[in-house]
């Protein structure tokens, strides 16, 4: 009974998490989306501006409305008003016919481009049209020929002194205002001026824009007041770039549009709303908010009214619900299954998770609130399809950042253990691969081995191919001088880099040995290792015993510094995090294997670079269990420089990569593995697969701010719902790592940046050994430099010369777009601040090889004291 009420109230508790985060998102997109009620009018409208395309149409690729779309569209229109203005004759021919069978009066025009035989063909056709149908009431020749350039205004003159020869009816050409106040011999030679009136295209905030459009009217009005003025284009779109204050969305159209219908003035002119159905082919045309100036959307459905409120997304309200429905049962599953966590961490958890959730909703809405083409959506794709990876990898480390701030109690935290009677201690054999390295540096290791408290154990020194004999002559002589108990091994053109060493080395162990214990040519080890150690293998299903790295010699240099933190915050960490589910990632030094199990499952693979992570999932995937002791007994040291960790890294995302193709079988298939291990070692690698991808996404960024300057018509800024989301990630992303640290870890904050620092400057590294891994089969295991540093004029660009040159280029990227696009836009600062971001791991790359550069306190006091 008590444990069916604890299951209950564990599952209420899930319900009532999920319910309350579901709620809250709704409340936040109904805040975001609240109702505006503006001015309304119950006016009709005198007339709309109108093309007839389809939204899948478009007379640039030759596709056109059969009779019966344009008739249904003219039924539709007729609901509100009896005025019609065309910009053509021949594209639509039926068009002006079925108007006139509706009793609606048209203002016929004629399509004057850069083409003359086409040009003539439109004059003709006009004033065929005109003389034969009594509901085309005037005329015009030509629509922003000359703003476009595509005539002169002597050459257009020419159209309209034609027209007007040929026929009675009223001829003008529809200009912007300016236009006709440029060049006013051009009202001459029209009977009356039609005037296009568009504030948005001029920056005005829409508040603003219906008087600014009739103060352009009057000035049209005084420089040519014998002449009737006609509004050929009045409106303002629903999508597109912010342009200075003038911000298009759709209350801010129907404000527009409602004021202009109430306007007292507006019921005494003649006007054409701008425009009747939207028109998604205009984008190749008029650029990214071409498509969007229609009453109705390209489906023929209304985008709003022009009484009652208005409401600036009307999906808003499905979004919100779909978000919900979606993320529900996974918010609800995490709150469930982590009883261990706080309310307060649940709740989180649930909420990054909805996040994400409504991320993904609103981009997959994008093509319902947008006219895509084939490129777009090949675009939104990518775009989704990264931002689930962003999703994945954010959530991932939110899982690690809340099980580590929100856990009640560790289930798996083990201690150093009391040690055996010398009598009942199990043999060890220690192996110590080295290549290349410096002696004094190894025989401190070596030294420090020889001080264990702890009587059954021999050491194995396996030196792999160094040619130089004056680097391992001194560990032969000094493993002699400590006795048989330190055996060395030259092995010369030896093969399987590290681990050939390592198996080599399992070969010629000592048959009494149980444990095989590894540590590192740089690691000076605690006297206890073993003996405090060693009692976890008491267990029998014990395989795996691992001590956390950690470094010394590393206060007085600032590379050193962020060495030594970035390195702590993994085992203060991300190690705690997975041993939680025995899914430990075993590390190659101050690690310890059970000699059978190391047998039964091959050795070391010499095909991995990674050869001690890649066994310790081997290991798990026989069942065994890894254990993680968070107590430092040992110290090695830091890489000598950027260039040496950065080599690191890059072995390690190799070595990452090769394990995650040659185990995704197991990871995702039939084998030992539970749930918990198989969601950390497929996720465990997110940190660099998201590495990979944000080097995707600059050079993406680089490649689309080059089209935004090629082509701005062809390439957009982005749409606001998108970016911002991405925006957002970016910066929680980068947060995470700071708070853990200051939570967990005695840290200043100096250190915290400095780890921070290098975290983000090892990106470049990361991304490219993690696609190096794709893609390659084989590595060449590259030992880290721990004791020296290159020379030489360009030494210190050469490390970051590819990070240089990605900085250049979105740096120039990003200035480039605002001398050109301004900087007083949404999108611009948007699209700006997202490059700007991308921009951080190369300084901190930068940053990171100043701060290698930079001397030790220590050294640089002492070589004061001898001057």
């Amino acid at each position: 009974m008590k444990n069916a009420a604890s299951f209950a109230a564990r599952i209420l508790t899930a319900i009532a998490i999920a319910a309350v985060v579901a709620f809250a998102q709704y409340w936040i997109w109904q805040q975001l989306n609240r109702s505006t009620e503006f001015i309304g009018t119950n006016q009709s409208i005198k007339g709309f501006a109108y093309n007839g395309f389809q939204r899948d149409q478009s007379p640039l690729k030759g596709t056109y409305p059969t009779r019966a779309e344009l008739a249904s569209d003219l039924d539709l229109l007729g609901r509100y008003s009896d005025g019609l203005r065309t910009y053509g004759v021949n594209d639509l021919p039926e068009l002006l016919g079925l108007a006139g069978e509706r009793d609606m009066l048209v203002t016929a025009g004629a399509w004057i481009d850069a083409r003359p035989d086409s040009n003539a063909r439109e004059v003709s056709g006009l004033i065929e049209a005109a003389r034969k149908m009594r509901h085309v009431e005037r005329v015009m020749v030509g629509n922003e020929a000359i703003l476009r350039g595509d005539v002169t205004v002597d050459e257009l003159i020419v159209y309209l002194d034609e027209v007007r020869k040929a026929i009675r009816k009223p001829v003008s050409t529809a200009e912007p205002w300016h236009v006709w106040l440029r060049y006013p011999e051009l009202a001459k030679h029209v009977d009356y001026i039609t005037v296009h009136l568009l504030p948005y295209h001029e920056g005005l905030p829409v508040d603003k824009a219906v008087e600014y459009a009739f103060q352009r009217y009057d000035e049209v009005a005084r420089a040519h007041p014998r002449k009737k003025i006609v509004v050929g284009e009045v409106g303002w779109p629903s999508r597109g770039p912010t342009i200075d204050a003038a911000i298009p969305s759709l209350d801010n159209q129907a404000r527009f549009v409602r004021e202009f219908l109430a306007h007292p003035r507006t019921a005494r002119i003649d006007y054409f709303l701008m425009e009747a159905i939207d028109q998604p082919w205009k984008v190749d045309v008029e650029g990214w908010a071409g498509p969007y100036w229609g009453m109705f959307n390209a489906d023929r459905e209304a985008k709003y009214q022009l009484e009652g409120l208005v409401e600036r997304d009307p999906y808003w309200s499905q979004k919100a619900s779909n978000a919900a429905a979606l993320a529900f049962i996974p918010m609800m599953l995490a709150a469930f299954f982590l009883p261990g966590w706080s309310v307060g961490g649940r709740l989180f958890l649930a909420a990054l998770i909805q996040a994400c959730i409504s991320t993904l909703i609103i981009g997959i809405n994008v093509p319902v609130e947008y006219y895509l083409t084939q490129r777009d959506l090949i675009g939104l794709v990518l775009l989704i399809s990264a931002t689930c990876m962003t999703a994945a990898v954010l959530l991932s480390h939110g899982f690690e950042f809340g099980e580590v701030l929100f856990k009640k109690k560790w289930a798996r935290r083990f201690t150093p253990l009391p040690p055996h009677p010398p009598e009942q201690q199990p043999f060890v054999s220690i192996h110590l691969a080295c290549y290349n390295e410096p002696p004094e540096m190894v025989i401190a290791t070596i030294d420090s081995l020889a001080e264990m408290n702890y009587q059954n154990f021999e050491v194995l020194i396996l030196d792999n191919n160094t040619r130089d004999e004056a680097l391992w002559k001194p560990l032969e002589r000094r493993c002699a001088e400590l006795g048989p108990r330190f055996r060395f091994f030259h092995l010369a053109n030896w093969p399987g880099f590290k681990a050939g060493a390592l198996n080599y080395g399992l070969k010629v162990t000592d048959p009494r040995a149980e444990v095989v214990g590894v540590v590192d040519a740089d690691y000076v080890v605690d006297p206890d290792w073993l003996a405090c150690l060693v009692p976890h293998f008491d267990q029998p299903q014990v395989a795996v015993v691992q001590a956390p790295q950690a470094h010394r010699d590393w206060e007085g240099q600032p590379f050193k510094r962020m060495c030594n933190w970035e390195f702590d915050g993994f085992f203060r960490i991300g190690m705690h995090h997975r041993n939680e589910r025995n899914a430990l990632i075993q590390h190659g030094t101050m690690t310890m294997v059970r000699r059978r199990a190391l047998e039964e499952v091959g050795g070391w693979s010499e095909w991995c670079i990674c050869e001690d992570t890649e066994l310790g999932l081997r290991l798990i995937e026989k069942g065994y269990d890894t254990r993680y002791i968070d107590h430092i007994l040992g110290r090695g040291l830091t890489p000598s420089g950027f260039a040496a960790i950065k080599s690191q890294r890059f072995r390690w995302a190799f070595g990452a990569m090769q394990i995650l193709k040659a185990h995704l079988p197991h990871m995702i298939g039939r084998s030992t593995l539970n749930l918990a291990q198989r969601y950390h070692f497929l996720t465990g690698w997110f940190a660099w697969l998201g590495d990979a991808l944000q080097l995707v996404f600059a050079f993406g960024s680089l490649l689309w701010t080059l089209g935004i300057l090629l082509f701005p018509k062809a390439f957009g800024l982005p749409v606001v719902s998108l970016a911002l989301p991405i925006f957002g990630f970016m910066i929680f992303k980068a947060a995470l790592g700071p708070i853990l640290y200051r939570r967990t870890m005695d840290c200043p904050w100096k250190d915290i940046l400095g780890a921070s620092i290098l975290s983000v400057g090892l990106a470049h590294a990361i991304a490219r050994g993690v696609f190096a891994g794709l893609v390659k089969k084989k590595g060449v295991f590259v030992v880290t430099p721990k004791g020296w540093r290159g020379g030489g004029a360009l030494a210190f660009f050469n490390p970051i010369r590819e990070e240089i040159g990605m900085l250049v280029a979105l740096l120039m990227g990003a200035a480039t777009l605002v001398a050109q696009r301004g900087a007083a836009n949404l999108e611009t600062q948007l699209w700006v601040g997202i490059l700007c971001l991308q921009c951080i791991p190369y300084i901190a790359a930068i940053l990171c090889q100043v701060a290698a550069y930079m001397p030790e306190r220590g050294a640089a006091a002492g070589e004061t004291a001898a001057a």
